[in-house]
């Protein structure tokens, strides 16, 4: 068994989203994003599909240039290949899972350009 914590080591950084893995199973890899209000990743997209909760606060979740509005619980699917963009409209933490294929590195550098 294997456990982790959305909220414990919980840090808002001032110039970008936070990125952290939580833990990797046999098939996927659990990431928590953690963004300060107005804080955006810039349009992106992955090869694989993936899944978000939004665990506190509220994004502005954009979609092939469609804002959705995420609140706290709500949680999606995307499949991979799909632009999309993200913008906190409150201070909010977010739970990404990622195919084990994917890299955690491409969700670092999105954060990271969009600062």
């Amino acid at each position: 068994m294997k456990t982790a914590s959305l909220l414990k080591n919980l840090s808002f950084e001032d110039k970008k989203p936070a990125v952290q893995v939580l833990m990797e199973t046999d098939s996927t890899k659990e990431i928590r994003i953690v963004m300060k209000k107005g804080q955006v990743m810039k349009e992106h997209q992955t090869p694989f599909p993936i899944v978000v909760e939004l665990f506190e606060g509220k994004i502005s979740f954009g979609v092939n240039g469609e804002i959705n509005h995420i609140n706290k619980g709500d949680i999606l699917s995307l499949e991979g290949n799909v632009p999309h963009d993200l913008l906190a409209e409150e201070n909010s933490i977010i739970r990404l899972s990622l195919s084990k294929l994917d890299k955690v590195e491409r969700v670092e550098n999105v954060a990271n350009s969009s600062s």
